[in-house]
């Protein structure tokens, strides 16, 4: 969750209110709610909000199945579905969220759990005061990452729970559509932001992930598992004195040991938080960490499947490309849609990442025949 600095807060209502109380204790003075940036698309988060009540603070986070969103961001009511509504009370209450809290890595303290009249859940979370990811610095990730590789190394898989996601990665990318009709479209390639940011190469190697779609996702369900949190990203990280604090568990269930890895490094790059000139390095030096850190865990399995399952994680990006050629001639805005960012720098940005992203996709395709797995379906 992003710090609300300079958001103008408004006077809690009396549900949120009497809630505060409740979960707060005695205090003087109003709740202030100031409002957190987040995903206003997602269909299961009716807000989040900082709350300062007196000398006491929190976090509200609102989770509903009623919203009313529609397509790829609606709500389910599947508890396996990828955006299973309640799944993120779920993980607090049963405490699989603090699962790696011994390893460096923790969530927010649960302080309620609220089921209201109206259905919807209200989670009331310790608001952690330590620097968000989306400032910190490239050490700091790299530290975060090594942390990671200690918890999943220690933690492995959990206990299945009925709630937890399965096959998340095929049902999240099987909804991305939009612009996909785009990838052999040549005028789509020829529009100005397109063609003047985006590496030469990179169509043909994004036609063709597309097209290898289905075997990167058999061969991302294939290998080694690990209780996962399938939205690892800078926003969703805080610092918490020596270690980390990690947010939205919304999407928390079974997934490549490796694949939370694979996600946080792109991200770091797709929302502007580091510069993708440096994500070769940066990735480079993010995967010893994560080997190291599984490695100082104890864990003692084969690194050559935790490469492939960071490379062939690149499928999750599969519709980006798509989307990007659609909204080429749109205004450009910041994640949760409240400040514009430059088409030029967005454009440039990414491009560079799909195309480091191609190679992760290639020495994937390379890696798993190596490693006893099907070859890939041959290139366009």
């Amino acid at each position: 969750m992003s710090d609300t600095e300079g958001v103008e807060a408004e006077v809690a209502g009396a549900e949120a209110y009497a809630e505060a109380v409740d979960v707060l204790g005695p205090f003087n003075g109003p709740v202030l709610l100031a409002p957190v940036t987040h995903n206003p698309n997602n269909g299961v988060t009716d807000g989040v909000w900082d709350v300062t009540a007196g000398d006491r603070a929190a976090v509200l986070k609102v989770l509903t199945r009623s919203k009313g969103t529609t397509g790829h961001w609606a709500a389910s009511d599947d508890p396996r579905h990828w955006n299973y509504w309640r799944r993120e009370a779920d993980v607090h209450v049963s405490g699989l969220a603090q699962l790696w809290r011994p390893y460096g890595i923790r969530a927010p303290r649960l302080l309620a759990c609220v089921e209201r009249p109206d259905g919807d859940v209200a989670l009331w979370l310790e608001r952690v005061r330590g620097g968000p990811g989306t400032r910190w610095t490239v050490r700091q990730h790299v530290e975060h990452l090594r942390r990671l590789g200690v918890a999943q190394g220690a933690v492995g898989e959990t206990a299945d729970r009925p709630w937890l996601s399965r096959r998340f990665l095929r049902e999240y990318i099987a909804g991305m559509t939009p612009g996909q009709e785009l990838l052999d479209d040549d005028e789509a390639w020829r529009q100005p932001l397109v063609r003047e940011h985006f590496p030469a190469g990179l169509r043909h190697d994004m036609v063709r992930l597309h097209h290898d779609r289905d075997w990167f996702l058999q061969i991302m369900e294939s290998l080694p598992r690990a209780f996962c949190h399938l939205d690892m990203w800078p926003a969703n990280v805080r610092s918490d004195g020596p270690g980390s604090a990690l947010f939205d568990w919304a999407f928390a269930g079974d997934g490549a040991l490796g694949e939370d890895l694979g996600n946080y490094l792109p991200d770091s790059v797709f929302d502007l938080f580091v510069p993708a000139a440096r994500l070769p390095r940066y990735a480079a030096a993010a995967y010893e960490a994560y080997l190291h850190g599984l490695r100082e865990s104890g864990w003692k399995g084969d690194e050559h499947l935790v490469r492939l399952a960071v490379c062939a994680s690149a499928v999750k990006y599969d519709w980006l490309t798509g989307m990007m050629l659609a909204r080429a001639g749109e205004a450009q805005v910041d994640y949760g849609g409240d400040r514009p960012v430059s088409p030029e720098l967005r454009y440039r940005e990414r491009g560079s990442t799909l195309a480091f992203l191609a190679g992760w996709a290639s020495e994937a395709r390379d890696l798993a025949p190596r490693l006893g797995f099907p070859e890939a379906p041959s290139g366009r």
